[in-house]
Formats: structure tokens, sequence, C-alpha cells
């Protein structure tokens, strides 16, 4: 334990964080998300991530044509001092395609996290955090292992069942049924 742990800190709430980008301590390109009321600088984005995660966008954007919104590296809100930004987020159709708010954890059907570098950090720290606030899905794409850890029935504990899909399996989003993916897409070279 260091020094500083002994002393109170402040959490920042949503509004805090939102704040902060309106009055330009933030900007729109800065790779920032808000943990548990903590801002957490992002990690870079390496060229297996960036193109994992532009295979995994194309698959699901022809699967899941008008049954949901795909969502690439935009923020979700779980209040009250959470906004992650997943990689990939699945949500639930809306006319206004979001305009109005940030979508919140009732708009979104799948999280995709794509880990290389960042595995602990989404495995031990997001995904828990997704599942305490109810999120139903959570794929995490592990480039180190090359499979993808498929994470369902959340709880505050964490989620109930998680199956580890390999490199040839077809999954599919329990909240999209008809959407499938075949893994051997995503991984070939």
């Amino acid at each position: 334990m260091g020094a500083l742990d002994t002393f109170p800190r402040r959490k920042l709430s949503v509004s805090d964080f939102h704040r902060m980008g309106e009055a330009g301590i933030l900007g729109e390109d800065d790779r920032i998300e808000l943990i548990e009321g903590e801002m957490i600088e992002m990690a870079p984005i390496g060229a297996r991530h960036l193109s994992k995660v532009n295979r995994i966008t194309r698959m699901l954007i022809a699967a899941v044509g008008d049954a949901g919104i795909v969502s690439i590296q935009n923020p979700i809100v779980l209040l009250p001092r959470s906004e992650p930004q997943p990689d990939i987020t699945v949500l639930r159709p809306r006319a206004d395609e979001y305009e109005r708010s940030v979508p919140a954890a009732s708009d979104v059907l799948l999280v995709v996290e794509v880990a290389d570098t960042t595995l602990r950090y989404d495995r031990d720290i997001k995904i828990p955090l997704y599942a305490r606030h109810g999120i139903p899905e959570v794929w995490l794409v592990d480039l180190q292992n090359d499979c993808v850890i498929v994470h369902r029935g959340s709880s505050p504990e964490g989620y109930r069942d998680v199956v580890t899909a390999g490199r040839n399996a077809v999954i599919s989003p329990l909240s999209l049924p008809n959407v499938q993916l075949d893994l051997a897409e995503l991984w070939r070279t």
C-alpha cells in the first residue's frame, strides 16, 4: 500500500466526466474511459487489434442488418460512475441512432472487447463491470490465445455462463439468435 492510498479520493460521476469534455479539459479524440469514477487512459491500438476489430465489425454489420446498430469504440453510460468505450457494441435499434443520448446498459445487446495487451484489464475490470450493470452478453476476443470467451447470464457477482469458443466455432448472441459468426473467418490471415 502506497502513502497516497490512505487518503480519501473523490470519484468522478458520469456528469462530472461530461462536464470536463464540455469545458474542453477532455477532447473527443482523447482515449480515456471512466471506470468506477476513475479516468483510465486506454492502451494504443496495435495492427492486430485494429484488424480483428475491423473484421468482427464487418461480420457483425453483415449479420445483424437492421436488427441492431453496430457501434465501434463508442461509449456506453453505466451510471453513476462509468463510461467505458468497448471495441464493439451491438445496440437495440433506435430511430435517432442514439443522437439524443449516449447508450445505457439497457440499450446494449452485446459487447465485444478485443484484447491483446489489455487482456487482464478487460477480463478482470471491464467484464465484471458489464455484468454488474446487467449487460446480457460479452465476447472477449483473446488475441493471445486465438479464442473468443463468451460471457452470458449477468449478475452482480459476474457472468454465470462462461465458455471458450475455439478458432472454428460458430457463435451467436443470445439476443440475436439468427446472427451467426463463423470464427474461422475471424482468425484467417
